[in-house]
């Protein structure tokens, strides 16, 4: 009897055995869908969110079943310096951010969007495809961060008041909103203004109170904003260019297949492209619109304006020798 209990204990315990294998093998067989997050902080309205969405879903569509792109608009992950802490860290995690948060690490490519440098979109991104930024793209790689993109453009900015602003010198004693940025600050003190640094939350009601004078921003944004009752005259200094980059852990970079890697590059690269087609014809909309709306746009003095914006680049902490002049070279090229 005892015998045939211990027949009947070692069938069971030897069953029991086959299907926790039989589980075991079937999820392993199982392939898990590897999601890559993608944080920025654009509107859902924007070009930079459309682009990128669209390829996100183009990017799911190519590689089903291997990897997932989930894009989070309006900053909902974390986003600017944070961002890029995560694509460090390693997680799987993409940033969508101004190149210059790279800047932190390597310090030429906040030099590379620094100001009064391009006229033209193109200017920017003949710059971007040159082997300067290229070898500028492999010390981003050593510190972690793989480059996709730095062409994400989403238009000049200019300057907006309600005086007419032709040279530097017209900027003297202005109280102009700039973004909480080293470079924003630095640059509208070396063009002769008083840079005040806000949130663009607080811009509006602060040019309604005057606490300031004016401000700076893109064709875009003075027409959502409707900055058209508040201030008269923009001065067309197209000061900086605003644009975006892409960037990922090369740890998660190096883990993709090599056709995960050609196809993420393709519709990214694509997106930027479709980008940037759009923003022309955008940027003509608004500038439209901000005229229809009483705005009075006038051309400055250029080439003062680049003078005193080369000091910048002189005395800004960890540029390399002579940064202004190898960008204005490769804009030349």
């Amino acid at each position: 009897m005892k015998g045939k209990k211990n027949y009947f204990k070692l069938v069971f315990f030897l069953m029991l055995g086959v299907l926790f294998l039989i589980a075991g093998c079937g999820k392993k067989e199982e392939k898990k869908v590897r999601v890559i997050k993608v944080s920025h902080v654009f509107q859902t309205n924007e070009p930079t969110h459309i682009y990128i969405s669209q390829a996100a879903d183009k990017i799911n569509e190519r590689l089903k079943g291997q990897i997932e792109l989930q894009v989070y608009p309006n900053g909902e992950l974390p986003s600017y310096k944070d961002a890029i802490e995560q694509v460090l860290r390693g997680s799987d995690f993409i940033s969508v951010v101004d190149p210059s948060y790279i800047g932190d690490y390597v310090p030429d490519f906040t030099a590379l969007v620094g100001p009064m440098l391009y006229t033209t979109y193109e200017d920017y991104t003949n710059v971007t495809s040159s082997d300067f930024v290229k070898q500028l793209e492999k010390q981003a790689e050593e510190k972690g961060i793989k480059v996709l993109s730095l062409d994400f453009i989403f238009g000049f900015r200019h300057i907006v008041t309600d005086k007419v602003i032709v040279n530097p010198e017209d900027l003297k004693g202005l109280k102009l909103r700039v973004p909480a940025s080293k470079l924003w600050i630095d640059t509208f003190n070396a063009l002769g203004a008083n840079p005040v640094a806000m949130p663009w939350s607080e811009t509006v009601s602060a040019l309604q109170q005057k606490v300031i004078d004016g401000t700076e921003t893109t064709f875009s944004f003075m027409s959502n904003s409707k900055l058209y009752d508040l201030r008269k005259n923009v001065a067309l200094s197209g000061h900086f260019l605003g644009t975006g980059g892409v960037y990922i852990s090369t740890k998660v970079w190096d883990s993709f297949t090599d056709e995960q890697r050609k196809v993420i590059q393709e519709e990214i690269t694509q997106a930027a492209i479709d980008n940037n087609k759009k923003m022309y014809e955008l940027d003509e909309d608004f500038k439209k619109d901000i005229v229809k709306n009483g705005m009075i746009l006038n051309e400055v003095n250029l080439e003062e304006f680049q003078k005193r914006a080369k000091k910048v680049f002189d005395e800004f902490p960890g540029f390399s020798p002579d940064i202004y002049e190898k960008i204005q070279n490769e804009i030349k090229k």
